[in-house]
């Protein structure tokens, strides 16, 4: 197995130091769904930490929104953004081609657009739901990655899939939504053995349950809210950036022997298999 890793990945490893340093400096990074919520904190972090990153939405005004943003904070040269649903083949292309225009060459995937059309028990879920479900939240993350993959094979670069701790511990109602997580588990377990040969790290991301819009079902409702934080050792709901620096770390050097594994930011709930 060792033969199939390029001393010179071993070597950079243990001679690049992030100590002191904006530990980024000099990658670039495209975030998929990174207009708002933990998309939105993960492009933030990694342009705080170095990097140069390209942001997606499927609405142009809220990659406007989220550009002007992040300009002000990083700077112009630091930030763009560009209209992409992960769903359409089209879309993607562009999505690391403007990349690779603006910025030159790229390290980082993170793939963290997702749907859940459908709340309620599992059987009861229309065939479509399902559809859409795998259709984004599993096979447009193998797509994008495709789609990256001759990119980062260049820079010895790293893929992050954002699943979720659902797909631990099932979601009640959110059935297919939590099988759809379960599956980018293994996902990251293939590319993470397959992509080896070429340098490429690939682990993943598993978020309790966040404040965002889009888990809004699980913490604005009183009585949800308060039997889910039951099962939340630190009594809390996370927050986007409690997720961010988990990202941050996987890419970076400090996780150069890191493969194929799910960090949980999931403030102690429950997350085997």
């Amino acid at each position: 197995m060792l033969s199939r890793i390029s001393p010179f990945f071993l070597l950079s490893c243990r001679t690049m130091s992030t100590v002191g340093t904006r530990k980024l400096e000099g990658k670039v990074a495209v975030i998929t769904a990174s207009t708002d919520g933990i998309g939105y904190a993960i492009a933030d972090r990694l342009a705080k930490d170095g990097a140069k990153i390209m942001i997606s939405s499927r609405k142009q005004v809220n990659v406007d929104r989220a550009v002007d943003t992040l300009r002000t904070e990083h700077g112009n040269e630091a930030v763009a953004g560009i209209v992409c649903h992960v769903g359409k083949d089209e879309d993607r292309k562009n999505l690391i081609s403007e990349a690779i225009s603006r910025f030159g060459q790229l390290h980082i995937l993170v793939s963290n657009a997702a749907v859940n059309p459908t709340f309620g028990p599992t059987l009861e879920t229309p065939e479509a739901a399902w559809d859409k479900i795998f259709e984004v939240n599993v096979k447009s993350a193998a797509m994008i990655a495709k789609e990256a993959y001759p990119h980062l094979k260049k820079t010895s670069g790293n893929i992050v899939f954002v699943s979720s701790i659902g797909g631990y511990e099932p979601f009640n109602f959110l059935g297919p939504y939590s099988v759809s997580k379960t599956a980018l588990f293994g996902l990251t377990k293939v590319l993470a053995d397959e992509l080896a040969p070429d340098n490429i790290r690939v682990n993943c991301l598993a978020p309790g349950v966040i404040k965002t819009r889009f888990s809004e079902t699980l913490w604005k409702n009183d009585m949800i809210a308060n039997e889910a934080l039951k099962k939340i050792s630190l009594n809390r709901f996370g927050e986007p950036a409690d997720c961010a620096g988990a990202v941050s770390f996987m890419v970076s050097d400090d996780a150069c022997y890191m493969t194929g594994e799910t960090v949980v930011i999931g403030g102690g709930m429950k997350s085997r298999l």
